[in-house]
Formats: structure tokens, C-alpha cells, sequence
């Protein structure tokens, strides 16, 4: 095999990087191994240099793998973490990469949890996908001719990855090669809802204003930027019934359909408002709790689809063209409450100042005791008018509760699934309008046993 590999790995002087440079000693088309430090390491390995580094992720270690690599590819672990190479793993990142002219090329692998090897495939990389949290693994093969070409748009002390992995999609090819090529051990062993609040936690505010700025150089390069131009809303071109209408869409939640019913019926407010709650064939008792509402209060209506293959988004649909809807569809989910009686105030009077097409709030993390969890409030104040919507391309979701002008969800349409429906909105809403938000927190969202 004729084309050379430069290996750069982090090092902490742990003993499983001896143990992965001996093997990787064993390949001829290994060149160079470098070991990428912020330690003054005592312990040396042969065969090996050490490079000096602050931050794995930063320009600088970018542009340092960038100038000591002289072979054809390079190899990148991006965590410090014990590898296992799986049966001609090393082999095969060439061979794709030869016989495809990707330029960056990562893999499924397996996570080593005690005694057992579990799989964690990951997902082709999307033409057109920005989002910073993208699970590549932590193992990168790179063309030395990308990296060559790589030309960073600011100094990054954390975006720095980031940016080179944009820069590549811009005009070369990512691939997912879909076998698993290594193993790792799991260092993060907590669930998935615990971790998908990293990224609004308040201690990671440095690193999300570097990723945005990051994010915005790439959306102006390649053309997607929007500037804050907005098409204007006239709330007095149709006439409702209701000013608003809280949506409630319900399966199997006995425990807390009756908390969030009641959070809405609580509500104080100088306008006309009501409750469409859409039980979507309910089996555990929820329907004979929301009939109960039903038949006592006339805010209250109680829906049950006729069609029987509707998501979240379908039975948000129902409400939405329903005769009765209001004149703003306000989100609550059948497990959350509001967090005070004026809630809803607070939302349309963001509607009504801002001339906006949706508002969105923002909530405190609680169990169903209402303890906060952390990291508390999350109020995404990543999203600024100015570039907030090119700023939601990059993001986990944009916040809660949600809110939004009717005729404008009517007229786009939610698609009908259970998951991501409410991104798909707001990032369709926000090509064309201004999204309101409320800073303060005006939503409890209970994650303890959430399905």
C-alpha cells in the first residue's frame, strides 16, 4: 500500500495510548505518530512526538495537525479515550477513501460497557447540515489535501473543528463508511435527556457564540445566510372567535393530562381563549379525565381524531383547522404546566407588541414535584433577531412553550410525526417571519419520566 498515514493523538499519559501507538507501529503506511498535549508529559513514547496544544478543539491544533502532516491522510482521535482497531480497520478508512475521493470519512463503532460490546451505528452525514453536535465518532480520517486546503475564517478557541468540518462540506465529500471499524469504552454514561441540554447550559455560553459565529461564516459562504428581513404580520386581516387556543395533543398520560389541563384553566387573561385537547386513542383512563373537563367547563374541547395514523404533529393539525381555533395556537404538552395564571397573557401580548408569527418562551427544568433540575432555566439566549433563525440551523431546538399565528400554521401545515415537528415549524416559519421570544421563564417542563 503506497499512500502514508500521519496519526495525531491526544495524550494524557494514560496507558492506553502506549498500547494503541505499539499497534499502530505494526502498519507500514503509518508514517508519523504525534501525540497532542496541553501537559508537560514525563512520560515519552518511542516513536512518537509531542506536540503542545491548549485546546484540542481550537485553530491552533487545527493548524498544527495541518503542519506537521506529510503523508496523504491523516488519522484524528478527538478524545482522549481508549481505541480498539477492529479487523483491517485501518485498511479499509484507505480503501474507501481512495476508491471514493471522500475527504473526510468516519464510522459506525462499538461501545464497550463492562464485558459487553454494544453497537452504535451512527448517521450519513446530510449535504447541507450544520448542526455542531453531529456525531462523527471520535475517530476522523482526513485528507491531507482538505486539511491543505482548509483556510480558517477566525482564531476559534473551541470552534475550530467545528470550522474545518464545514469547511470540508462546502466543496468536498463527507462519507460514513457503515461498518464498525473500532471500539471504545463509554465515558459518558448518562442518558440521552440528560445530555441534551449541554449545549443551552449557561457555562457553555463561550463555546455557543464561537459555534454560531462559526455557523454564520459558513451560511454567508455558501449563499443561506438570511438577514433580518421579515415579511410583516396585520393581525386584523381575519376575525376569530378566540384570541387564542391552547393545544393539548394526549396519548396514555393519566398521571398528568389533569396538572395540564388545569394549568390552562387557571389562566387569567383580558381576551377570549380555549382548550383543544386531542386524544389520540387514549387507553389508559386519560379520555374519561379530559371528558370530565369537557363536560363542565365550555373552554374545553375534548377531540378524538377519526384517523388513526396521526403523530404529534397530525393531532396538532386537527386543533389548528378546527373551526373554533383561535386567533394564536399556544403549545402545551400533555405532561408539562404553565408556569404562572398569566402565561398566556404574556404570550399574546408578545404577539400583539412584536408583530411577530410565533413567540417562543422559555422554561425551567423540574421533576414532577416541580424541584428544578439542572441546568434550570433554559431560555436559549442564543437566539438574537438579528440571526436567530440561521442560528437555529446549528442548534437542538429553539425552546418552549411555542406559539403561533394560526392562519401561518395553517397555511404551511405540520408535518404529522412525533418527533421534531415542532423544529421543522418554527424553522419553516422563520424563512419568512419574525419569531418572538420571552426571555423569562413561563413553562414547567417535567423530564422525569418523559417518553
Amino acid at each position: 500500500m503506497s499512500k502514508q498515514v500521519s496519526v495525531f493523538l491526544l495524550y494524557n499519559e494514560h496507558d492506553f495510548t502506549k498500547f494503541l501507538v505499539q499497534e499502530l507501529q505494526k502498519f507500514s503506511f503509518i508514517s508519523q505518530i504525534f501525540l497532542l498535549s496541553s501537559l508537560d508529559c514525563k512520560t515519552k513514547i518511542a516513536g512518537t512526538k509531542i506536540l503542545k496544544i491548549e485546546n484540542p478543539f481550537d485553530s491552533k491544533t487545527i493548524n498544527l495537525i495541518k503542519g506537521n502532516a506529510n503523508s496523504d491522510y491523516i488519522l484524528f482521535l478527538t478524545q482522549d479515550i481508549m481505541i480498539e482497531l477492529g479487523q483491517f480497520a485501518l485498511e479499509r478508512f484507505l480503501y474507501v477513501a481512495e476508491n471514493t475521493g471522500s475527504d473526510l470519512l468516519f464510522s459506525d463503532y462499538l461501545e464497550i460497557k463492562g464485558e459487553e460490546k454494544k453497537p452504535h451505528p451512527l448517521i450519513d452525514y446530510q449535504l447541507g447540515s450544520i448542526r455542531d453536535d453531529f456525531n462523527f465518532g471520535p475517530l476522523l480520517f482526513i485528507t491531507k489535501e482538505a486539511m491543505k486546503n482548509y483556510e480558517q475564517s477566525f482564531d476559534y478557541k473551541f470552534a475550530g473543528l467545528y470550522d474545518l468540518c464545514l469547511n470540508i462540506s462546502r466543496s468536498k465529500n463527507i462519507l460514513r463508511i457503515p461498518e464498525y471499524l473500532y471500539s471504545t469504552v463509554a465515558t459518558d454514561l448518562r442518558k440521552s435527556g440528560e445530555k441534551l441540554f449541554d449545549y443551552v447550559n449557561p457555562k457553555n455560553r463561550d463555546v455557543q457564540v464561537e459555534m454560531e459565529k462559526a455557523a454564520t461564516e459558513h451560511l454567508k459562504k455558501i449563499g443561506a445566510y438570511l438577514k433580518p428581513e421579515f415579511v410583516q404580520i396585520n393581525f386584523e386581516e381575519k376575525t376569530f372567535l378566540y384570541e387564542a387556543s391552547v393545544i393539548i395533543p394526549v396519548k396514555n398520560r393519566v398521571k398528568t393530562i389533569r396538572d395540564a389541563i388545569q394549568s390552562v384553566l387557571n389562566q387569567n387573561t383580558n381576551f377570549n381563549f380555549n382548550l383543544f385537547v386531542v386524544d389520540n386513542y387514549s387507553t389508559d383512563g386519560t379520555t374519561d379525565i379530559i371528558r370530565e373537563f369537557a363536560d363542565k367547563n365550555e373552554k374545553v374541547n375534548h377531540l378524538i381524531p377519526v384517523r388513526k395514523d396521526l403523530g404529534i404533529g397530525g393531532c396538532w393539525n386537527e386543533a389548528v383547522h378546527h373551526k373554533d381555533c383561535g386567533m394564536f395556537s399556544v403549545q402545551l404538552d400533555s405532561d408539562d404546566i404553565y408556569k404562572g395564571t398569566d402565561t398566556l397573557q404574556k404570550i399574546v401580548d408578545t404577539f400583539k407588541r412584536e408583530k411577530c408569527a410565533m413567540v417562543i418562551g422559555s422554561y425551567t427544568l423540574t421533576d414532577f414535584k416541580l424541584n428544578e433540575l439542572p441546568p434550570g432555566i433554559i431560555d436559549h439566549r442564543e437566539w438574537t433577531p438579528e440571526n436567530g433563525r440561521n442560528n437555529a440551523l446549528r442548534i437542538n431546538g429553539l425552546g418552549a412553550p411555542r406559539a403561533y399565528y394560526t392562519p401561518v400554521l395553517r397555511s404551511i401545515k405540520i408535518p404529522n410525526v412525533s418527533y421534531g415537528e415542532d423544529y421543522a415549524i418554527s424553522l419553516a416559519i422563520s424563512r419568512n417571519y419574525k419569531i418572538g421570544r420571552i426571555f423569562e421563564s413561563i413553562y414547567f417542563l417535567q423530564k422525569m419520566g418523559r417518553k
